[in-house]
């Protein structure tokens, strides 16, 4: 790295790399780099350092046209300049050197600016990549078409952007061995989360190929998320992925009529549905991405390829991350909510966690980018970097094609837009000129809405919140927004909804994938499709509910997470894929086959036993013993005893491990006879949603005239809860409560303070208003 003002940031990293982190198993494919004063020499030696500052002097790079002009013309003056003798005899020799023994051996000729990659800045895809290049003449004629790259549009264009002078900036050639990644998978990594900032992950993105496609965002890949410390700790380190379509992958070509060395082609259905690499090489990439984090101190984006002839891993960049590493501290906290919501026009992978809207203006191809006005909404199939000095105009972008590691994602994070990638139709479902609001504020999943909606940003202050004497939890459901939730003050999660995991993640009835091989053909058809990846259908159902769980686990360890095992009702059973052929019809499903009675029901033992298997592997093999359960609408004595024993036979034993299981207090019976039932669990959760339609006999969904009787702060409801916070603090066992009251009356929260309630679980919009509205009452 002490060679970076000769050979950029990196070749430098390359190198230093191969110096200090082989005996780390980093396997970086060999080359050699020409210098940055080379590259000046050889300005120097056409009388071209002169011409070229002259050129560029009181350009505006907004005009797009005039840039083009000036970056054409400069890049012609490059390229048909020679390189100066003494560069080519020093290319010739090392060459020479690195084909020894290897005479057919291929070649990448990549660009390393001297201001590239440094801290604040990404340089992402600005100079020109020349890939499959063999022997000498065409290695050196690469070297000039990356020297004169340097003058890109989209170069010259991000230079004033980011204020460094033209002459400042010099460029070296990389040289470097190709791995056969076209044979094999290639992609991009993280270690952090590239969304929320969150740094006990590895993110990975593959696909089929040269990895070009995945940084161009040519293709939607594979992504998975890889927890650091189950990594140190040796435990299974895989929290969750997903299957990307992963439609095109770029190969070699020996075909050089039509002067590429490389090709695209279509990835065949079959091998598009599977994963690109296995789960083994998913946690080697992420110890070897941990390494390099290690070795420089920072967080790192690395770009990676596996090598289809010999089968092994290579890193091919490694650089500093540059926009959630740099962002203001975590003292600070801004959140993007929507006032309302529209119907859904597009919806792909969420940049960001921001809200933008305008117009839309559809850009067909690059000759089309002059187009875009300030604060226009940037609809395309996909960017590349030559689109750069534009995207800097658009309150959003929104792309058919790409993932969140593509030059279109890397592009928007930097310059603070939001951006929903991978769309796939969005310029089929978008109208030029039309209103849309882009929100990338609700997970992974950002959606492009119809309107201009309204809009609330929140600035918070984190390191001024006031002490509270008690704890202060969060309900999350999703699990893809549980690393951005964590950064919110809390003292862990108090409920994540088991159902809301099975509905996100699996989406299938249990009993449908049991008995997959008795289903319809059709209905056979449409589950291998949202299977495929894993090992068998049960399989699938048990490691989609172990990634969410994981996910939110990890997200707050080593705080506590209470999960609630699946609290379904047979009308939301029966809307799963499959669920029809298995659920009853019932008039009043809210009082009907759920919770602990469905436990323990002998139809749904084997169904239970699935998420079972799925809380062992959570808390047993990953190791997330911060996870507790907790038993939904446990209606009698005789129900608590059977399930407790259910989840015994399971491998689920209260105590076991550490293991806690809680029992959520929702049903007077829960309050009247709480001494009894706290016999068998470690602590209440009050569910104030049930607890208030059963004492006052009132549909909690129901509407009219009945609807404003709905009250979690009457009296007798209020006596309830009073009856199980007593209970539990009579037997010195944990209270706490996860229903929607405390979110919704401040007064009710108070209340619950006053009686000395364990903890309150909060949805996570309300978490700080609530904490302050406390905090004041008390003081007052």
């Amino acid at each position: 790295m002490s060679d970076v003002e000769e050979v950029g940031g990196k070749n430098a990293s390359l190198g230093e790399m191969i110096g200090q982190l082989a005996h780390a198993g980093i396997e970086v494919p060999g080359g050699f780099a020409t210098t940055a004063t080379a590259f000046r020499d050889f300005l120097s030696h056409n009388d071209l350092t002169r011409r070229i500052a002259t050129r560029l002097a009181g350009l505006d790079v907004g005009d797009v046209p005039a840039l083009t002009a000036a970056g054409q013309e400069i890049r012609g003056w490059i390229t048909r300049a020679s390189l100066q003798p003494a560069l080519v005899e020093a290319i010739g020799n090392a060459y020479r050197t690195l084909v020894e023994g290897a005479p057919g051996a291929s070649f990448a000729i990549r660009s390393s600016a001297t201001a590239e990659d440094m801290p604040d800045a990404s340089f992402a895809g600005q100079q020109e990549t020349f890939l499959n290049i063999n022997g000498l003449e065409n290695v050196i004629h690469a070297v000039q078409e990356v020297f004169a790259s340097l003058y890109n549009d989209r170069a010259i264009a991000y230079r004033v952007h980011k204020g460094y002078a033209h002459g400042d900036v010099a460029l070296s050639a990389g040289v470097q061995r190709m791995v056969r990644s076209d044979l094999g998978a290639s992609g991009v990594m993280f270690t952090l989360d590239t969304e929320s900032g969150f740094n006990q992950v590895v993110f990975i993105t593959a696909a089929y190929g040269l990895g070009e496609t995945v940084v161009q965002g040519a293709v939607n890949p594979d992504e998975f998320y890889v927890d650091k410390r189950n990594l140190a700790a040796g435990r299974p380190a895989i929290l969750s992925k997903t299957v990307g379509s992963k439609a095109l992958k770029m190969i070699f070509t020996t075909d050089r009529a039509a002067g590429r060395s490389t090709v695209t082609e279509v990835v065949p259905p079959a091998e598009r549905i599977r994963f690109s690499i296995t789960d083994a090489e998913a946690e080697a990439l992420a110890r070897a991405a941990v390494a390099i984090e290690q070795h420089y101190g920072r967080p790192m984006d690395i770009e990676w390829g596996r090598d289809g002839s010999d089968g092994k891993l290579y890193i091919l960049q490694a650089r500093p991350e540059t926009v959630k590493s740099h962002e203001e501290g975590a003292e600070h906290l801004r959140r993007y909510r929507l006032g309302r919501t529209a119907p859904v026009l597009a919806s792909g992978r969420a940049i960001g966690q921001k809200i933008g809207q305008g117009r839309v203006r559809m850009v067909r191809s690059a000759a089309e980018m002059d187009r875009v006005a300030e604060g226009d909404v940037l609809v395309t199939e996909m960017t590349d970097p030559d689109w750069e000095p534009v995207m800097k105009r658009a309150a959003a972008i929104v792309t058919n094609r790409g993932g969140r590691t593509c030059h279109a994602a890397i592009i928007a994070r930097e310059l603070g837009i939001p951006a929903v990638v991978g769309c796939g139709d969005a310029t089929e479902t978008l109208a030029d000129g039309v209103d849309v609001t882009v929100s990338c504020a609700d997970g992974d999943t950002g959606h492009v809405y119809a309107g201009l909606l309204p809009i609330e940003v929140v600035d918070i202050a984190l390191d001024r919140m006031p002490p509270l004497p008690t704890k202060i939890m969060m309900n999350v459901g999703n699990p893809e927004l549980a690393f951005a939730f964590q950064r919110l003050p809390n003292e862990g999660v108090g409920l994540a909804r088991l159902e809301f995991i099975i509905n996100r993640n699996v989406g299938i009835h249990p009993k449908a994938l049991l008995e997959f091989a008795t289903q319809p053909a059709t209905l056979r058809d449409e589950i291998e499709q949202r299977i495929a990846g894993y090992a068998s259908p049960t399989e699938f159902y048990v490691q989609k509910i172990v990634e969410g769980v994981a996910t939110i686990a990890a997200a707050f360890f080593p705080k506590k997470v209470i999960v609630r095992l699946s609290d379904f009702k047979s009308n939301e059973y029966s809307n799963l894929l499959g669920g029809d052929r298995y659920e009853p019809h019932e008039e009043n499903p809210m009082l009907g086959f759920r919770g602990a009675s469905r436990y323990i029901a002998p139809e749904f033992y084997d169904c239970f036993a699935l998420e079972c298997e799925a809380m062992k592997r959570v808390r047993d093999v990953m190791g997330f013993t911060n996870v507790e359960l907790m038993v939904p609408f446990v209606r009698t004595l005789k129900e608590a005893r059977a399930v407790l024993e259910l989840l015994a036979r399971n491998g689920l034993v209260r105590g076991e491990n550490g293991l806690r299981v809680v029992m959520m207090c929702e049903l007077p019976s829960n309050a009247i006879l709480a001494d009894r039932f706290l016999e068998h669990f470690d602590g209440f959760s009050i569910g104030s949603n049930d607890m208030t339609q059963l004492t006052l006999g009132i549909d909690r969904d129901a509407g009219g005239a009945i609807a404003a009787t709905f009250d979690e702060r009457d009296d007798a409801v209020k006596t309830m809860l009073s009856l199980a916070i007593k209970a539990c603090q009579k037997a010195d066992k944990y209270v706490g409560i996860c229903g929607q009251g405390p979110s919704d009356h401040p007064d009710l929260a108070q209340w619950l303070l006053d009686q000395g309630i364990e903890s309150m679980s909060l949805n996570p919009d309300t978490v700080v208003e609530t904490w302050l509205a406390l905090a004041k009452g008390r003081s007052t």
